[in-house]
């Protein structure tokens, strides 16, 4: 006699909001993507019920909405969410707290060895060796011989490795967001003794030379300021609007955190 496996139906069925799937049957996506795919969904249907788009809109194919609904959905934020404009006292406590993100003008003249994370590659094992890496270079004695550059030349990953792994002068306009916040974090010299994270893969970065840049007065940066105040603020809106719809949704297969009143005025 067979039995059927219940277990193996029940984890085949896609996740959904509202009965709208979110992938397709047997489909298996990352927590994250699903999350995003059913914040998409949540936004797409409160657009319908608020009358900015057609009941009949299509269901997102592969979590690609429509030209519609995208439209609909940015008119349903713009609605729903009460960003106010930050005031002049605010703007100046963000500054006071955040100086350094205002600095202009530092720059690092910098090489590395990259260990590029590429599709299929043992992340766990990439690691492992960009730590020996990284431990050499840190313990290595100045001398005569450059291992550095020697270590760039055989492992980056980089054009770079060429040239000793060599980036020249940077400005943290020259690099990813990632990578400039570990390299100008604070005024290290030498091989940092960290291994470094960015897009690309794992760094073991050495800074040759730091050059200080300068920090603007208030009054030059305030509308940055006010910028920064207003992305906090939408995002924080947006969270509580979000928690609020899947409070009132009927989610399954998906983990998002739910408000049963709401918290946005």
């Amino acid at each position: 006699m067979q039995f059927h496996d219940i277990t193996t139906d029940v984890q085949a069925a896609p996740a959904s909001v509202n009965g709208v799937a979110l992938h397709a049957p047997g489909e298996t996506l990352a927590a994250e993507a699903l999350r995003q795919r059913a914040c998409t969904e949540l936004l797409r249907q409160a657009a319908q019920r608020a009358g900015l788009l057609a009941a009949d809109d299509p269901a997102p194919i592969d979590g690609a909405t429509s030209e519609a609904a995208t439209a609909a959905i940015e008119a349903l934020l713009e609605r729903e969410l009460s960003i106010p404009e930050p005031s002049d006292e605010a703007c100046r406590r963000h500054y006071a707290a955040h100086e350094a993100s205002f600095r202009v003008g530092d720059r690092a003249q910098v090489r590395h060895v990259l260990f590029a994370v590429t599709p299929g590659v043992d992340v766990r094992l990439l690691r492992q060796r960009a730590e020996v890496a990284l431990l050499e270079l840190r313990c290595h004695r100045d001398g005569d011989d450059d291992r550095f550059g020697a270590v760039a030349a055989e492992l980056s990953n980089c054009p770079s490795g060429a040239q000793g792994g060599a980036l020249g002068w940077l400005t943290r306009d020259d690099c990813a967001p990632e990578f400039a916040r570990e390299i100008f974090a604070g005024p290290e010299i030498g091989v940092l003794p960290r291994l470094v994270h960015s897009r690309f893969g794992l760094h073991v970065v050495e800074v040759l030379v730091r050059e200080a840049g300068h920090t603007p007065a208030f009054e030059s940066v305030r509308a940055a300021a006010a910028l920064a105040l207003r992305q906090q603020t939408y995002v924080t809106a947006l969270r509580q609007y979000l928690q609020l719809l899947a409070g009132e949704a009927a989610l399954a297969g998906v983990d998002l955190d739910a408000a049963e009143t709401p918290l946005v005025q």
